[in-house]
């Protein structure tokens, strides 16, 4: 079906069976649950495909429910909330098999001029050309890639900081992390389907802040994680097939759950996204 970019976009490309009903594949995965960065990608879709095309989104707020059903399609119904004047909201609600397995709301904003601005600088950090690539550096330790890779293929993921493998390595390492991401290949100008992709990729690694400061990123895990949310602030236009910097942190985890955080910048350091995520974690029995 093409390269990986060309499949996330048919991924993405929802079949629309009624007004405000979408339906969306599921792909066929060894894995016990849908992948929540795609439920989520699909659903914006669903949600932007019934507003006007001069309103980009500028937050969404999602709730994982149930785990998705790899293979079985997902059914997204959207209820037009609001058209007003600025903004436009919508709730979706995605459906597998007669269940609700997950909830969001977006909004999109009518661009408007602002009278004043500011930012936090984004952190100095390697630029992505003198970084070795996620699957690069993966396989130099391991050689055999774990199953989820497939959902990373159609992203060139690149880690600020080296990888760390031992448990010395990891001996009073905070919970925080980085990388730099884009496309494998270029997009159209379709600035939904920009936002889609990114909200599909921001789900990929965010959890890693969590998880840093007690296991490896990569390898055999000790810790299961599931998302519980997500949340996102889209600021300015951006494109996800251009390098993207996603500086993530974990403030707090306690209770099986644990918090995390992310910026995204584009390479002239603009802050473009903002994230907060919250994710289960349980020990995996041995």
């Amino acid at each position: 079906m093409g390269n990986p970019v060309d499949q996330l976009v048919d991924l993405l490309d929802l079949e629309q069976i009624e007004v405000n009903i979408f339906r969306g594949r599921s792909p066929e995965e060894s894995l016990q649950r849908v992948f929540g960065g795609q439920v989520a990608g699909q659903a914006l879709i669903a949600a932007g495909r019934t507003v006007a095309s001069d309103r980009p989104v500028h937050s969404l707020h999602a709730y994982f429910l149930r785990p998705g059903i790899p293979g079985v399609p997902i059914v997204y119904q959207v209820d037009r909330i609001r058209d007003g004047r600025s903004f436009t909201t919508r709730r979706v609600l995605g459906v597998q098999q007669g269940r609700t397995i997950f909830a969001l709301t977006a909004d999109f904003h009518l661009p408007e001029e602002s009278p004043f601005t500011h930012q936090l600088p984004m952190a100095p950090v390697p630029q992505p050309e003198e970084l070795p690539t996620a699957l690069e550096e993966v396989g130099s330790v391991l050689g055999e890639l774990p199953p989820f890779i497939s959902r990373r293929q159609p992203f060139d993921i690149r880690y600020v900081e080296r990888l760390r493998w031992t448990a010395e390595e990891l001996a009073g390492v905070e919970p925080r992390s980085a990388v730099w991401l884009r496309t494998n290949g270029r997009l159209g100008d379709d600035q939904l389907v920009h936002a889609c992709a990114v909200t599909y990729a921001s789900d990929m690694t965010l959890l890693d802040a969590v998880r840093i400061p007690v296991e490896p990123l990569w390898g055999t895990r000790h810790f299961d994680m599931a998302s519980l949310d997500h949340a996102m602030w889209f600021h300015r236009p951006f494109r996800a097939d251009d390098w993207l910097l996603y500086q993530q942190e974990s403030p707090v985890a306690i209770g099986g759950r644990g918090l995390a955080r992310g910026q995204l910048f584009n390479r002239q350091g603009e802050l473009v996204v903002s994230v907060m995520q919250e994710g289960l974690f349980r020990r995996i029995a041995d």
